[in-house]
């Protein structure tokens, strides 16, 4: 039966990658992820940060050092709008972007993205990104300089700075300046555009008798250890670009080492999120020191990513700058390129965690966002999109289908050779044998268009996950997001019964699409030749149940490509099968 056995090991091989998909990689752990994040919430609510800057090359350590102070004097954390409302700011107001910068350390420490929200209700909070000093979930970014000669005085966390206008707008820079008397001046002129750049740039003016050496260097600093999304597909914590080369070490790598350092001539780093990234670019002709480093200066987990320009010489009556480029804000792809071409930011594209298969999910990004400029919506652009990849395995497709309506018709004389020969193993392969060859049928044929379409299956998932795009991205009906699971329930009778079953119940909380998806999936197979052994037969009546509950919590995008997809192969397989019928198969020789 080498056949069936082919058929069956090439389906169930197809599963067993799905499934290990889903549970290797997707880790549907969400009660175990919600009680490590309100641990960790409680965790942030006891402890503040503080910032430790770069050390210059020949010091102690060769990483950011440890935070001043016992974790005895370090203050409980405050309420966010509290600390705001208690420090002198100036303003951010961009269309994109909204917040402030601190005047007392010169903190880009504030930043709200105007145009998304957390939930799909546009009356929902927008995003929070960064959040100052003191609060449980402590973000921002800084900047300065590391003087070569510690006597003199620079800029830290406690300056401050003086501002000469009082809103950043993108039609208004504001500079910062600060003098440390002793014949420095330290100005920062801070300019931001219309998405979610904002450029530093850092000017010293040396009015004293005496050389100074200073070393530019930007940090972004996070409290705690950030709750991600708990997907092996996905990238989440310090990503960077060093000599051109994409490096993603996770929190537990960093955590692990302690400090990784990297040495780059241009480049960039930060940290990302699955859709919001804070990331530090520096003059992409400079070679600077990078690091990630973990450290628990206070009996709490803190990540940084910062980096330490060369030393630049300010001779008396002289002045140096340097420019740091921070981007804050959603990973929108056609906005990452357009600062990778335009401002010449290496792979900057590549903040979107693509994946293995990058080069399916970046071409099927393009095709998706081209079709949706056309037609407005992304759940057609998903369907436009299916019938492309059909398309594109047609040929394959087509002989596949030919080959299963010979096997269907051949079925009546394979059962009477089971069951003439079904004692005698080897005789019974040998006329199976020949009987394929007779009415040239290739069992496996059936199997490679299926594993042929697992990458594109995957790739499509890719996309509808890790892109913002498809973020709160509605189809029709009750469909809000793409992006997440059906939001019916079989067990609210898809919400007739006004009813919250418990999260107990989850696993078999199947929604409409799901449902839809199964029922298309049984219809195809009741096309296919149905195998005459039992066991094998009750492995294919099982098969759509199965995809049932596992692509239940997958993103409904996915599932409705799944299901367009089953429709679109039984209508061509009706078609072939109708024809082959038409056209007659030669009734098979009898033994």
């Amino acid at each position: 039966m080498p056949d069936q056995k082919n058929l069956v090991i090439a389906i169930v091989l197809s599963l067993v990658i799905l499934l290990g998909f889903q549970y290797l990689y997707e880790l549907p752990h969400m009660r175990a992820q919600k009680a490590a994040e309100e641990a960790q919430q409680t965790q942030l609510a006891q402890q503040a940060p503080s910032a430790a800057k770069p050390v210059p090359p020949g010091a102690s350590v060769p990483a950011p050092a440890a935070a001043p102070g016992a974790a005895a004097q370090t203050p409980a954390a405050l309420d966010r709008d509290a600390i705001l409302k208690g420090q002198a700011r100036v303003r951010i107001d961009s269309p994109r972007v909204t917040g402030s910068i601190a005047l007392e350390g010169a903190r880009i420490d504030d930043i709200t993205l105007a145009t998304y929200h957390e939930t799909t209700d546009p009356k929902s909070p927008p995003i929070t990104l960064l959040n100052p000093a003191g609060s449980a979930d402590a973000y921002y970014a800084e900047t300065g300089w590391v003087p070569e000669d510690h006597a003199v005085a620079v800029p830290t966390a406690e300056t401050r700075w003086t501002a000469d206008h009082d809103t950043l707008t993108p039609d208004q820079p504001v500079t910062l300046s600060w003098d440390n008397g002793q014949g420095l001046r330290f100005e920062r002129r801070y300019e931001i555009d219309r998405d979610f750049m904002i450029t530093v740039t850092s000017r010293v003016a040396n009015t004293s008798a005496q050389p100074v050496s200073l070393m530019p260097y930007g940090l972004i600093l996070r409290a705690g250890t950030p709750p991600t999304s708990g997907y092996y597909i996905l990238h989440e914590g310090p990503v960077a670009v060093f000599n051109d080369r994409l490096d993603e070490p996770n929190y537990k790598d960093v955590v692990k080492a302690g400090t990784i350092s990297e040495t780059s001539t241009g480049g960039w780093l930060g940290i990302t999120d699955k859709y919001w990234l804070v990331s530090l670019i520096p003059d992409q002709k400079e070679t600077f020191a990078a690091h990630f480093v973990h450290s628990v200066p206070d009996g709490r987990d803190r990540f940084q990513a910062d980096y330490l320009g060369s030393a630049q010489q300010v001779a008396p009556g002289g002045s140096t700058t340097s420019t740091l480029r921070l981007f804050a804000g959603a990973k929108e792809v056609k906005l990452l390129t357009h600062y990778r071409d335009v401002l010449g930011i290496p792979k900057f594209d590549d903040a979107v965690d693509w994946g293995w298969f990058f080069f399916i999910t970046k071409p099927i990004f393009e095709a998706l966002d081209w079709i949706y400029k056309q037609v407005g919506n992304f759940g057609i652009a998903i369907m436009i999109l299916t019938v492309m990849v059909k398309a594109l395995f047609f040929p394959l497709a087509n002989r596949s289908y030919v080959m299963m309506s010979r096997m269907k018709a051949l079925t009546p004389e394979m059962t009477a050779m089971r069951e003439r020969f079904g004692d005698d193993k080897q005789r019974l392969n040998q006329e199976m044998m020949a009987l394929y060859k007779k009415h040239q049928v290739n069992p496996l044929s059936g199997c490679f268009p299926i594993v042929l379409q697992i990458p594109v299956f995957f790739s499509l998932y890719k996309t509808l996950f890790v892109t913002i795009e498809m973020r709160h991205a509605p189809f029709f009906g009750w469909v809000h997001d793409l992006s997440s699971p059906d939001p019916t329930s079989i067990l609210t009778l898809f919400g007739l019964v006004p009813w919250t079953p418990p999260a107990m119940l989850d696993p078999i909380s199947l929604g409409a699409w799901p449902i839809f998806m199964g029922f298309t999936m049984f219809l195809q197979q009741r096309l296919n030749p149905q195998p005459a052994d039992p066991v094998q037969a009750k492995v294919f009546m099982f098969m759509p149940i199965i995809f049932t509950f596992m692509l239940a919590h997958f993103a409904v995008g996915l599932v409705i490509y799944w299901s367009w997809n089953n429709l679109l192969s039984m209508t061509q397989q009706w078609v072939i099968m109708r024809r082959t019928r038409r056209l007659g198969t030669p009734a098979p020789a009898r033994t």
